[in-house]
Parts: structure tokens; C-alpha cells; sequence
């Protein structure tokens, strides 16, 4: 009994050094600048979106949060690297949905997203729109969607790619409708939105941000956005829901994860400083001139969208038959 009294006060001892630790590591974090992986170039959506993110709380810290663009592999090398880093909290990455979409669609990852990155925040999203040449009879989802049901195999899209978002938005949509609409894949979806342009293809699924000077041209024409409230600057454009086809919805989110094991503290810590930031006019005026919409969640909704996100691209990618890497 002795013996036994002696090992639980020492394993309480143990405990409560290992939280005051904790709890001291907290009050004094940061003390350092923190390392903020991007997954892909300089100028690119995720990295226009956590510079911007990582600039601001940065200032609120007291600390800068350094960019490290880390491109290749589709993303995923930089969430391959994050997950390898010492769990100290200074690193962290800035996701979009390539961490949900590629489980299913490559065979081997040299991580497990949910094994060996931890939830941060959610930080903003980018809404997605459904755009047609001016030549296409459709003003409308419902009339797209009818003439690709009476002309089966003659109506194509473009996308930036398999497996990028907006070749799984027009996936998911045959997916939902049953209907035949011919994939033409290019090597990004700007020389996809140049095909749509030309009329080299009926249609395609791009972010509001990349093709609203086109619409305003009159150069393509827009017919639905894949959200469920509507884009401010496309104030005209009715949203999927609207359109009576609610599950026929992509944003391009993005999410900041940290290694696994990161003390809980500091995780809180970083979710908390990203929701002041996203709190801030001066932001908000910052990502909605680049038709980004602040969209902060807390480490455990993160959580929930990863897992429901990862199930939704699966469910796509498999019903596409998308060959896997």
C-alpha cells in the first residue's frame, strides 16, 4: 500500500509539473517568430490568404509569422514537411481542401491528416463560380443542367487538373444530376478560363476572384455560385441554394493546422489570435478586395470539416473513376 501510495503521488507530481510546463509555455509563447509553411507559389490564393492572416497576428503577438513557400507535389509536400516538425509551435501550415481531397486521391501520403497534423482555425474561404461562353443557350443551372440531359457527351468543361477543385465541382454536379458532360483537363485553371473565354470549351467552375473582370466584360457569363449566400461582388448571381440544388456546393476553404501533439495551450493560443485577426476592419477590407470571405472556425469545427470534407471528396473522386497517383 505504501508502495503503491508512493507511485501515485509521484504520477500526480509527474502530472502537474507536465501541466504548470504546459501552462508556462503558454504565457511566454511566442518568443520567437513562427514559421508559416504555404503550400503553394508567392501570389497564389493560400498564400495571398496567409500572408495577409499571418501579417496580422503577427503584429497582434509581437512576433513575426515568416512565410515558407514550400510548393510541389499538389500541396502536399509542404503538409508532408509540417507533419516531420518539432510540435513546439512554431510552425504551421495554411491548407486549402488538398488535405481533404488528397487521401483519395493518392495512393501513398507521406502523412496522415489526421494522425499527424493538429486543427488550428479555420481562416477564410473563396467562393466558387459556374461560368459558360457567351455561345451556350443556359442562363440558368437548371437550363445547363436540362440541355447536358438532351445532349449527353456533347457539352465539356475545363479545369485546372484532376483532381483540383474545380474539375471535383463539375464531378460532383454529375454526380448529383446524372448527367454526361465531357472533362477537358489543362495544366491550371487560368488556361481554363482562357478556353472558356475562346469558346474552346462550353464551360467552367472557377473562383470568383480569378474571372469577375471577364464577367464584367461580358467575355463569359455566370450562372450560378456554388455557395450559400450570395458573393457580394456578383450581387446578381443566385447562389446554388437558390437555384434549388443546395448540395451542389465548393468553397475553396482554407485552414491553418499545426504538427501533432502541439500543446493544447499554444493550439488555443494561435486560434485565438487568428480570430482577432479576422475580427479586424483593416483585414476584412484587406481580404474582401480580393473577394476572399473571412471564415474563422475554432480548432474543433476545423476538425468536423476536415472529416466531413475528406468523406464528400471521396464519395467524388471515386464516383468520377479519377485514377489514383
Amino acid at each position: 500500500m505504501f508502495v503503491f501510495n508512493r507511485l501515485s503521488i509521484a504520477a500526480a507530481i509527474a502530472v502537474s509539473c507536465a501541466v504548470l510546463s504546459s501552462h508556462a509555455l503558454a504565457q511566454t509563447y511566442p518568443s520567437k517568430p513562427i514559421r508559416m509553411i504555404l503550400p503553394f507559389p508567392a501570389g497564389a490564393p493560400s498564400d495571398l490568404v496567409g500572408r495577409f492572416i499571418g501579417q496580422k497576428m503577427g503584429e497582434q503577438m509581437g512576433h513575426n509569422m515568416l512565410p515558407d513557400n514550400r510548393a510541389g507535389a499538389g500541396g502536399n509536400l509542404a503538409l508532408g514537411l509540417t507533419a516531420t516538425v518539432p510540435a513546439d509551435g512554431y510552425t504551421v501550415v495554411v491548407s486549402s481542401p488538398t488535405v481533404a481531397i488528397s487521401p483519395a486521391l493518392y495512393k501513398k501520403l507521406s502523412y496522415n491528416a489526421f494522425k499527424d497534423l493538429a486543427p488550428v482555425a479555420r481562416l477564410a474561404a473563396i467562393e466558387n463560380v459556374m461560368v459558360v461562353h457567351p455561345s451556350v443557350p443556359a442562363k440558368t443551372l437548371k437550363q445547363f443542367i436540362d440541355l447536358a440531359r438532351a445532349k449527353p457527351g456533347v457539352l465539356n468543361y475545363g479545369s485546372g487538373g484532376a483532381g483540383t477543385t474545380n474539375h471535383l465541382a463539375n464531378e460532383l454536379l454529375k454526380y448529383l444530376q446524372k448527367i454526361n458532360v465531357v472533362h477537358v483537363p489543362y495544366k491550371g485553371a487560368t488556361l481554363a478560363t482562357v478556353a472558356a473565354i475562346s469558346g474552346e470549351v462550353d464551360q467552367t467552375i472557377v473562383s470568383v476572384a480569378s474571372i469577375l473582370t471577364l464577367i464584367k466584360e461580358k467575355r463569359v457569363r455566370p450562372i450560378v455560385v456554388l455557395s450559400e449566400n450570395r458573393v457580394p461582388n456578383l450581387p446578381d448571381v443566385p447562389t446554388s441554394t437558390e437555384a434549388g440544388y443546395p448540395e451542389f456546393r465548393m468553397s475553396i476553404w482554407y485552414a491553418m493546422f499545426a504538427p501533432a501533439n502541439t500543446p493544447r495551450d499554444i493550439i488555443s493560443k494561435l486560434s485565438q489570435e487568428a480570430q482577432k485577426a479576422l475580427d479586424s476592419k483593416e483585414l476584412r477590407q484587406t481580404l474582401d478586395s480580393q473577394s476572399i470571405t473571412p471564415w474563422y472556425g475554432t480548432p474543433e469545427q476545423l476538425a468536423d470539416l476536415l472529416k466531413t470534407e475528406t468523406a464528400r471528396y471521396a464519395t467524388i473522386i471515386k464516383s468520377a473513376g479519377i485514377q489514383q497517383q
